[in-house]
């Protein structure tokens, strides 16, 4: 039995994961110019990182923007500093500007369609896969889904995860960490 702290929770290199993970290292250096570290902590499982990835980019409903809006307020109600920080240089990409992605921090947006989704995503975050019938009526009445339920519930599961992985481990945040609310 291996006897860990978290302050010895280091992240692996490239030459201490699996090789099927050193082919994803080298993916991730291809298409992002580095290995997140929150992805290669990750690859302490050899099989771990490949099922995440698959998971996390398989196809959804939700427009890219919509995803971050998900990401970021899930990740705001976990409290993971590494993820708010990873999504909102993605939100940003996406389209956001400073002040909108704090406002879906915050658990609002000034489009009415985007704060339904963030109200409920940060409803069933909040509350275990629980949430308010009027938070579920509003997002439908937006004209959301029930594919679209779906497919939020499995986002909020998605970041939850690393976020949990981040909140326990509490490996380095290597994106510029986002300001608190």
């Amino acid at each position: 039995m291996e006897n860990v702290t978290v302050s010895e929770f280091k992240v692996p290199s490239r030459d201490e994961v699996a090789t099927s993970n050193q082919e994803i290292f080298d993916n991730l250096n291809k298409a992002l110019g580095f290995v997140p570290n929150l992805y290669a902590t990750m690859a302490y499982s050899d099989h771990g990182l490949g099922r995440y990835l698959n998971f996390q980019n398989a196809k959804t409903s939700f427009s890219n923007k919509e995803k971050e809006a998900i990401n970021l307020i899930v990740s705001e109600v976990n409290g993971c500093i590494y993820c708010l920080s990873a999504h909102t240089v993605i939100g940003k990409m996406n389209g956001f500007t400073d002040a909108q992605l704090l406002d879906i921090r915050k658990g609002t947006s000034d489009n009415v369609k985007l704060d339904a989704l963030v109200k409920l995503a940060a409803d069933i975050t909040k509350n275990k896969g629980n949430a308010d019938d009027e938070n579920v009526q509003n997002f439908f009445n937006q004209g959301y889904s029930k594919e679209n339920l779906v497919d939020l519930i499995l986002q909020v599961s998605d970041k939850t995860a690393m976020n949990y992985l981040h909140n326990l481990t509490k490996v380095p945040v290597d994106f510029p960490v986002a300001e608190s609310i």
